[in-house]
């Protein structure tokens, strides 16, 4: 196994440094034909998806972390982990322009107390070409209380997570 990339979701989608509690961690490490992504985050508690976990389409509008890895030509992939075992891995190709949804990856949550951690194994095949750039991402609360947190701020005047000028983490991977 390589050397892990570390990246800290410490601030909201506007720069703004994140409350106590909420900083999540996300860690990246190429194992063979696989990119493991490893998760350590607050819980919560947010209502779980609908459903047993698994592939889950419309994760993001519930208690989620993501990695988006970005490639070139508007290639990029989107990996969605959730504290109740649920996942969603996208390719895109343009912005929220999915190529392929709902792909099959090992992933497994547990929780301990107050905090979760996610392992996901995801096929170096549905990432695009390299070199990759990314950011990462951890969203909760419900409601007027959703926050919007990010590794690398992304301005504007609304959280969005597509904005390929966002992904300014360059992979060292």
């Amino acid at each position: 196994m390589g050397a892990w990339q570390h990246i800290t979701v410490g601030s909201t989608w506007d720069g703004a440094p994140a409350r106590p509690g909420e900083v999540a961690e996300v860690a990246l490490a190429l194992e063979g034909d696989e990119l493991l992504v490893t998760v350590e985050a607050p819980f919560h508690d947010d209502p779980a998806p609908p459903g047993e976990g698994g592939a889950t389409d419309g994760l993001w509008e519930f208690e989620v972390v993501e990695v988006f890895v970005l490639g070139p030509d508007a290639r990029y992939t989107e990996i969605e982990l959730g504290p109740h075992g649920h996942h969603l891995v996208l390719r895109l190709h343009g912005v929220r322009r999915p190529v392929e949804s709902g792909l099959a990856i090992d992933y497994v949550a547990v929780h301990n107390g107050p905090r979760w951690r996610g392992m996901a194994r995801v096929p170096v095949a549905a990432l695009p070409p390299r070199p990759w750039r990314l950011n990462a991402y951890a969203i909760h609360g419900v409601g007027a209380a959703r926050r919007y947190l990010v590794a690398t701020a992304l301005g504007g005047d609304a959280p969005d997570f597509h904005r390929l000028d966002g992904f300014t983490l360059e992979a060292t991977l």
